[in-house]
């Protein structure tokens, strides 16, 4: 095993831990297969973390900062318009799926189901890396300025655009395909387009006066 700084050992634990859980579960995933897959060895992990549950926590910790450059920027990257980066982040979403045969699905939204109701401080971080993704997505739509209608209450439909991906997900992969992310979405891409056609509506009223 190559000598690692604490650092670096800590980050390559969180990692490796982050993608496991994704892949198998938080419940499924034993220790051993852990330290195996990060080539750490059992006191380095117990220096850091006292307990698998600990872990866990350093986890949701990790993801919190790794939201912005992972998934959002990506999204941000794609395209300049702010309603577009919505589209661009669900087709991120749908490449993951694509890729991964509609396995794994969203890792917050596992972690969600598996380990909120009998972890309160798990619960607690899983909370908060749902309100920073809505809140990344609810200043696009600040940005949109008045392509949407002026008193449509932003923060509200950036939750439902989670919600959107998460239902979207879920199903999909219980689905084994696709078809219900897709018509999820395209339900979503809808409304857009209604709430845009009534944003010009007010505009086209307000010229007229």
């Amino acid at each position: 095993m190559i000598a690692q700084e604490p650092n670096e050992t800590r980050a390559r634990l969180l990692r490796t831990a982050f993608q496991l859980f994704h892949e198998q579960g938080f419940h499924a995933t034993g220790v051993a297969t852990i330290l195996r897959e990060a080539d750490v060895n059992p006191g380095s992990m117990y220096h850091f973390f006292a307990s698998k549950d600990e872990l866990l926590l350093g986890v949701l910790e990790f993801a919190l900062e790794y939201l912005g450059p992972a998934v959002m920027e990506p999204a941000e990257a794609r395209t300049q318009d702010p309603i577009g980066r919505v589209t661009e982040l669900l087709e991120q979403y749908r490449e993951g799926m694509e890729s991964a045969g509609c396995r794994m699905g969203c890792p917050m939204g596992n972690l969600a189901l598996e380990v909120s109701d009998g972890n309160a401080q798990a619960r607690a971080l899983i909370h908060r890396n749902f309100e920073n993704w809505a809140a990344r997505v609810e200043g696009w739509l600040n940005t949109a300025g008045d392509r949407l209608p002026r008193d449509l209450d932003r923060g509200r439909l950036a939750r439902f655009v989670l919600t959107v991906m998460e239902g979207g997900l879920m199903q999909s992969r219980a689905a084994g395909h696709l078809g219900p992310f897709d018509d999820s979405v395209a339900v979503l891409l809808e409304h857009f387009e209604m709430l845009e056609t009534q944003a010009r509506s007010q505009k086209r009223k307000v010229r007229t006066k």
